[in-house]
C-alpha cells in the first residue's frame, strides 16, 4: 500500500459518508491543508495525524505480517 492508495481509500471514504474536507478535517482535529494533502497521497503526511482522520472516519487499521499473509 503507498500514500496515494491510503488517500484515495480516505477521499472515498469521507464521501460515502457524505463529509466535506472541511468538515473531516475539523472532526478530526487536522487542518484543512493536511487533509487536502493527505488525500493527494503526500508521503510525508504525519502519521498521527493520518490514525486521528482515519479515527474520525470510524476506520481501524490492521496489520498483517509476513507470516499472516499469502504464501
Amino acid at each position: 500500500m503507498t500514500p496515494k492508495d491510503i488517500g484515495i481509500a480516505i477521499r472515498d471514504m469521507r464521501k460515502r459518508q457524505g463529509l466535506r474536507q472541511d468538515q473531516l478535517a475539523g472532526a478530526a482535529g487536522v487542518g484543512l491543508r493536511f487533509l487536502i494533502e493527505l488525500e493527494a497521497g503526500k508521503d510525508t503526511a504525519q502519521l498521527g495525524k493520518t490514525l486521528a482522520v482515519l479515527n474520525a472516519l470510524g476506520c481501524e487499521i490492521t496489520l498483517t505480517g509476513p507470516e499472516d499473509g499469502e504464501s
